[in-house]
């Protein structure tokens, strides 16, 4: 089973990103195989949810790396280099890396874990801001070809009997 996990504050402009393509991708994913959900900024809960055994985790965030906003990233995360000892999470933000940690201490088995991440061009500032900017609103749609391409590599991975 495959887990899609938009995560993101939707009152900070671009930061919910991964929060607007987990809505607009949980109906065209519709299966007993992909679960998409909107984690939001509940990092405990997804640490959770991790801890059911998914054979892929696809988490979907604003992720700042300097490019162009918009442009879409697809990120392997160094599960080696998680610090488990102290991992804790902030009940008011997420962060990916964090949550795994945590999810690990807790005895979370995680395999093929990727983030599809998109460059922000806006958080909103001190007074933050609902909606997407238009650039990565725009890059909404190429975010969901991603994530569909992954997982029908994922399903043909698992048609051929190797599901890491």
């Amino acid at each position: 089973m495959v887990l899609v996990a938009g995560i993101g504050n939707i009152f900070l402009g671009d930061d919910a990103f991964g929060s607007e393509v987990a809505r607009q991708l949980a109906p065209r994913l519709a299966s007993a195989d992909v679960r998409v959900i909107d984690f939001g900024i509940r990092g405990l809960d997804l640490a959770y949810a991790l801890m059911d055994g998914y054979a892929s985790t696809i988490v979907i965030d604003a992720v700042s790396r300097g490019g162009e906003p918009g442009t879409i990233y697809v990120l392997e995360p160094d599960l080696d280099a998680l610090e488990v000892e102290g991992a804790v999470i902030d009940a008011h933000t997420m962060d990916p890396m964090r949550v795994l940690a945590l999810a690990r201490s807790m005895g979370a088995e995680l395999k093929r874990i990727r983030i599809v991440g998109c460059e922000p061009e806006t958080f909103g500032g001190d007074e933050g801001q609902l909606g997407l900017s238009p650039s990565v609103a725009a890059a909404v749609e190429e975010a969901i070809r991603v994530i569909e391409t992954m997982i029908t590599q994922h399903k043909e991975r698992k048609v051929q009997g190797s599901t890491v």
